[in-house]
């Protein structure tokens, strides 16, 4: 287990176009929290945590033990293409293990022009994964941004009826079913979990 204050083992920022504004840092420091959120998901420590009251118990990343290289690519301005490059290619030289990317495009972009699409099948030919997010909006049919069949994909879902139920046992007590729905290149996964 890392060490307390060795999560973060490394972070560059990149600012090919000099879009940074001058209100924020010019540093890999997160300004808005996009980058910790997603960090946290990936890689966060167990807490306790609650959800509205439905249920409370430990939350914690995917793996909470795995140390975190940034590369910050996006500024408020924007994200460039030259910027997502070079930290992919920084990324495959530090011999990162996995590289996750919550950023996309507003609408699809082929293959050949996609510095995501690019950047994580040089990653895959070294046996790196590359896991991303597809989108933040649909269900359009071209709502899925980053669809290259080479990256583990994400979809957003919002906790609705059709994701989280509560089904009541009686006597006070009750089950949370969490459906969690995994799309991956062309192919769905679905998990479902109960949470008692």
């Amino acid at each position: 287990m890392a060490k307390r204050g060795r999560k973060i083992i490394g972070a560059r920022y990149y600012n090919a176009d000099d879009a940074y504004d001058s209100s924020e840092p010019h540093s890999p420091r997160d300004s808005i929290g996009h980058g910790s959120h997603t960090a946290s998901t990936a890689a966060g420590r167990e807490v306790q945590a609650s959800y509205f009251g439905l249920v409370s118990g430990t939350a914690r990343g995917g793996v909470p033990n795995a140390r975190i290289a940034v590369y910050k690519v996006c500024c408020l301005g924007g994200c460039s293409s030259a910027d997502i490059l070079a930290a992919f290619d920084d990324a495959i030289v530090d011999g990162v293990d996995i590289i996750s990317t919550s950023l996309g495009s507003k609408y699809p972009v082929p293959y050949p022009k996609d510095p995501i699409a690019i950047g994580s099948f040089h990653a895959m030919k070294t046996g790196i994964l590359t896991s991303s997010s597809a989108g933040n909006s649909g269900p359009l049919p071209t709502s899925v941004r980053n669809y290259a069949p080479w990256i583990l994909l994400s979809l957003p879902a919002p906790l609705t009826e059709d994701l989280l139920r509560k089904q009541f046992l009686g006597m006070g007590k009750f089950t949370l079913s969490l459906k969690l729905v995994f799309y991956i290149g062309i192919g769905v996964l679905l998990f479902v979990y109960h949470l008692k």
